[in-house]
């Protein structure tokens, strides 16, 4: 029997303790917990590692909102835990280095706030293998559209029955996208206004030069003036005036804003540690 190995993600204790119980029941599903994103990430790492990887991660919408400092990593419970020799598997919780399931209740990486979210789309880039099916404790078209996008395989209500959620781990190792039939709407509506902006957000871009263009990669870069002066081999006055033209054609009165248009148009930041561009104004 080809067994499922499936990673709980929920800082609140009782919840994964108890979910963590029921799944390891099913005889043919092995679990593992964290209570964090980079926890998380750092089991998933592990476990390609030692070969044996996870085929889902449940994590939840709203992991990292707990309070700081919470309390102790989570119990193992004695039923469901991994043996302790040898890490080796009994449908139970993972117990992780020196018997704790969960790593510490990291709430910022990089700056950025380590919600369900963000986790699910990190382990799109660094796990695609693994599928992974958001918990929520409400539903919310706009978050399930946005978790969709990121990578997420399903949303599922917190409160849904056990029978359920195993219906979804089922059916998106199946490759099949799960969502409940009340979201679906609201979903699909958000989705498409997303492409609209999108799609509009890259015409804008189409109107800027191959400078300009530059130029905007620059500052998605976080570049200021002088740098992106020093980078192109124009005096700053020049830059100056290339950035005002491209906040005036994107129709944008900041660089914050003109950053987050051009991210959604699909800009990525100037290779810094790439060739510097070409020299002089051929690209003007």
């Amino acid at each position: 029997m080809a067994r499922i190995r499936v990673l709980v993600v929920d800082d609140h204790r009782i919840f994964a303790e108890s979910l963590a119980a029921a799944l390891a029941a099913e005889q043919d599903v092995d679990v593992a917990a964290a209570g964090s994103g980079p926890a998380a990430l750092r089991c998933l790492e592990r476990a390609a590692a030692e070969g044996r990887r996870f085929d889902i991660l449940l994590v939840d919408a709203d992991l990292g909102t707990a309070a700081e400092g919470a309390g102790p990593p989570l119990p193992v419970p004695a039923e469901v835990a991994y043996g302790a020799a040898n890490g080796t598997p009994h449908n139970g919780v993972h117990a992780g280095p020196h018997g704790a399931p969960h790593g510490g209740p990291a709430r910022v990486v990089n700056g950025r706030a380590a919600d369900g979210i963000w986790l699910v789309g990190a382990v799109r880039s660094t796990q695609p293998g693994v599928r992974t099916v958001v918990l929520a404790e409400r539903d919310d078209p706009r978050r399930a559209a946005v978790a969709l996008q990121a990578g997420a395989s399903g949303w599922v209500a917190k409160d849904c029955s056990l029978v359920r959620l195993l219906a979804v781990i089922r059916g998106v190792l199946r490759e099949e996208t799960h969502l409940p039939p009340a979201l679906l709407t609201g979903v699909l509506r958000e989705l498409t206004a997303a492409r609209k902006h999108r799609t509009e957000s890259e015409r804008l871009v189409e109107s800027l030069t191959p400078r300009e263009r530059e130029v905007l990669r620059c500052m998605v870069a976080g570049l200021g003036r002088k740098a992106v002066a020093e980078r192109l081999f124009l005096s700053p006055h020049t830059v100056r005036t290339h950035m005002q033209n491209v906040l005036g054609k994107l129709g944008v009165h900041s660089t914050l804003a003109a950053v987050a248009l051009a991210r959604r148009a699909g800009v990525g930041p100037v290779d810094l540690a790439g060739e510097i561009v070409e020299r002089g104004g051929q690209l003007a």
